[in-house]
């Protein structure tokens, strides 16, 4: 194998692994959108919220990482389960702008408070997965980002079983399809909002121990959020396998653009490249590449 390959290769792994990172993150974006068509504009501060949390059990409290990792769990399906009951749910009925623009404030709240209780410094989240690099090949990857990739890969199997197979995931589906029609047939939307929300908060705590072991935990991971927006879109805000897709392809492309473009402008073309890629595809196709498309009758 010539070096022009080994290196794109290389480059091409390190997107693939990082894009399932992102791909992490975005399944929380699908499943709230999923049950109820708003999009979740405060996913990268859910995954702060667990950073933070998932750091302070283990380096203030010494707790061992199955502690914390089972706190985080618990904090953030009971921060979901509050949000959705709280805050939420009286938007019901209410146009989506609403509750886009409720999530916005919680974004922000979110960022204000996270300081404030945690403290401004940046906190590591200490994984015992050492920091020698695995070697594939000519590609050498950190072991966080393999942990991270494994990790997505058996949440995306886990959630197509449970939307496929189990009665929960079923019903889910139908709430997403049509709500009222739903309700009619004796499904209890209210409760199927709240757990989509539950759900999100367990992507969002899993994507906290990750991302932040990886860059560290502050304020500024809350970005991760954006970063990951044009995985959401390209895929489709409604498809599972989209985000996955999605993630794949934005990881590479990153990838790819600060491999054989940043030497040439200076850097900065990996943090636009997704941007670009997802306003070309949205040309194409609006919806995405596996979103559903919506026909409104007139």
């Amino acid at each position: 194998m010539s070096e022009d390959l080994q290196f794109t290769f290389a480059l091409v792994l390190n997107g693939v692994s990082i894009g399932l990172m992102y791909s992490l993150i975005a399944l929380g974006f699908v499943l709230v959108y999923k049950a109820t068509d708003a999009i979740n504009f405060a996913q990268g501060e859910f995954v702060m919220l667990s950073g933070l949390i998932v750091a302070v059990v283990l380096t203030v409290a010494g707790a061992p990482l199955i502690v914390a990792v089972v706190v985080v769990l618990a904090a953030m399906i009971g921060f979901s389960f509050g949000l959705e009951r709280v805050v939420l749910r009286p938007l019901l009925g209410r146009p989506v702008v609403a509750v886009i623009m409720a999530t916005i404030g919680l974004a922000a709240i979110l960022r204000g408070l996270g300081p404030v209780v945690f403290g401004s410094e940046t906190r590591a989240v200490s994984l015992p997965i050492g920091d020698e690099p695995i070697v594939l090949g000519p590609a050498s990857l950190p072991p966080i980002q393999v942990v991270g990739a494994v990790a997505a890969v058996l949440l995306f199997i886990a959630f197509h079983w449970f939307f496929k197979k189990s009665r929960m995931g079923v019903a889910m589906r139908a709430v997403a399809d049509n709500q009222q029609v739903a309700q009619a047939m004796g499904i209890n939307v209210e409760r199927y909002f709240a757990l989509a929300w539950a759900m999100a908060g367990i992507v969002s705590a899993m994507g906290g121990i990750v991302w932040g072991s990886m860059l560290g935990v502050d304020v500024h991971l809350a970005l991760v959020g954006l970063k990951v927006f044009p995985v959401v879109i390209l895929g489709g805000l409604d498809s599972i396998g989209g985000a996955l897709v999605g993630g794949l392809i934005i990881g590479v492309v990153e990838s790819l653009a600060a491999g054989y473009l940043d030497p040439y402008v200076g850097g900065g073309t990996k943090d636009f490249a997704p941007y670009v890629l997802m306003i070309l595809v949205l040309m194409v196709r609006p919806y995405g590449i596996f979103g559903k498309r919506k026909i409104e009758r007139v």
